[in-house]
């Protein structure tokens, strides 16, 4: 009978560790702050401001906006794109913020927001290349960032293409202006960036015609954590339903900002998803 009583003793305190292990939101209230990955290498999702020093960007605005709903302090921690996940899954961040493609083959490994970002990845080559689309690509070394999903993209749709990574999109983006590569593959609104960057240089350099895919972003959440998902999702819609996403998008893509990028095609409001 002790033995029988014992055993429903420790499997409900199995239980309840479980339970409370679940509730992450409570944990980060309970701290008072909320640690947020993000790259810090990204511009303009999150990167340094020269002037301040200081960690600035889209991604960086939604991270503080949703502490601020939580009723916390926003702490972020730069990660390299192949750590997001890893870091996100040992508890070492709290939330990702960081350019994540939300694609059905990471839903077993973590939970995401409602779409945050929708962009193209796309290629950039130096026009003396001879490259014109993205066939051309077929036998040519590409560069691009590792751990993101500009690999596999790549070398689904230019299996003969050799593809080098780097830890980070400035590295590899160096690397083609080195002449290590004959392409550099990125998100579209990096890719404009660096074309930004380069100044009167951008010249020399063009876009190909042809996306290697559609890639909707998410803020990254620990799986299971179903109330530091409701938080989050909420403060997005919130976002958009008083018109702050819209002034974010053109602050740090639009018209407001060097990208000049056209008007957003994508809304606070659903889940979409990638193979």
């Amino acid at each position: 009978m002790k033995t029988g009583v014992w055993a429903a003793t420790a499997a409900a305190l199995v239980l309840l560790t479980g339970v409370a292990k679940a509730d992450l939101l409570a944990d980060i209230q309970k701290k008072g702050e909320l640690v947020v990955g993000v790259l810090g290498t990204d511009e303009p999702n999150s990167f340094i401001d020269p002037k301040t020093r200081e960690l600035v960007g889209y991604d960086v605005d939604l991270g503080k906006a949703v502490a601020q709903k939580i009723g916390v302090k926003p702490v972020f921690k730069q990660l390299t794109v192949a750590a997001r996940i890893p870091e996100l899954q040992q508890g070492h961040v709290d939330l990702l913020a960081a350019s994540l493609t939300h694609t059905k083959e990471r839903e077993a490994q973590l939970d995401f927001s409602i779409t945050t970002f929708v962009t193209g990845q796309t290629v950039l080559v130096k026009k003396s290349s001879g490259i014109n689309d993205v066939p051309d690509l077929a036998g040519k070394r590409v560069v691009t960032v590792k751990g993101g999903t500009q690999e596999p993209n790549t070398k689904k749709a230019v299996p003969t293409a050799t593809v080098i990574t780097f830890d980070t999109a400035p590295q590899a983006f160096q690397a083609l202006q080195q002449g290590k590569g004959a392409a550099f593959v990125n998100d579209d609104k990096s890719v404009v960036r660096a074309l930004v960057q380069l100044g009167d240089n951008g010249k020399d350099y063009k876009i190909l015609p042809s996306n290697l895919s559609i890639e909707p972003l998410a803020l990254g959440i620990k799986k299971g954590e179903s109330g530091l998902k409701q938080a989050v999702d909420s403060t997005l819609r919130e976002l958009e339903a008083s018109g702050k996403a819209e002034a974010l998008y053109e602050q740090w893509y639009g018209q407001k900002s060097p990208l000049k990028m056209p008007k957003r095609n994508f809304k606070f409001d659903s889940d979409q998803v990638t193979d």
